[in-house]
C-alpha cells in the first residue's frame, strides 16, 4: 500500500487543517478541518473513508493508501503540549521557551533552520528513548 504525506497546519484563526499535497500522484485529494490537530485528522480520515465507500458503491476504482502525517511547528507544539513542556523542549533544542511560545501564538514564525534544529533534536531524543531499557 502506498504511503502518502498529509500536512497538518494551524490556520491564522486558530483552526487546524489536514490536507494532501499535490505531489502524491493520486486521482483524488482529501481535506479535513477541526479545532485541534486530532479533530482535523479525524475529519480527514472520515472524508477519506466516505470517498472510498462512495467509489466502491459506484463501482469506481479507488487507490487505497496509508498516511504519514507531517506537522508545521506550531501545530506540532500544540498537539504535544500535554507531553512536552516548553521548558523541556527548550532544554532539548537550545531554543528559549519564550521563543517556542511565540511560534504557537503566531507572533513569530520559525525559520527553516530553526525548524530543522527542533526536528533534529526531537529525532535524537526519540532515538535515545527507543534504546532505553528499564530494569
Amino acid at each position: 500500500m502506498k504511503a502518502v504525506r498529509v500536512f497538518i497546519e494551524r490556520g491564522k484563526d486558530g483552526s487546524f487543517g489536514a490536507y494532501m499535497p499535490d505531489d502524491n500522484n493520486l486521482s483524488y485529494g482529501v481535506i479535513g478541518e477541526g479545532d485541534s490537530a486530532p479533530a482535523a485528522i479525524a475529519d480527514f480520515k472520515a472524508v477519506y473513508e466516505d470517498m472510498k465507500q462512495s467509489a466502491q458503491a459506484k463501482g469506481r476504482a479507488f487507490e487505497e493508501v496509508s498516511f504519514v502525517f507531517s506537522y508545521d511547528l506550531p501545530s506540532f507544539l500544540l498537539y504535544y503540549a500535554d507531553l512536552i513542556s516548553y521548558k523541556g523542549l527548550s532544554r532539548l533544542t537550545g531554543i528559549s521557551a519564550a521563543q517556542l511560545s511565540q511560534y504557537i501564538s503566531g507572533y513569530r514564525s520559525p525559520s527553516p533552520k530553526t525548524t530543522a534544529k527542533i526536528q533534529n533534536a526531537l529525532h535524537a531524543f526519540g532515538n535515545e528513548l527507543s534504546q532505553l531499557e528499564l530494569v
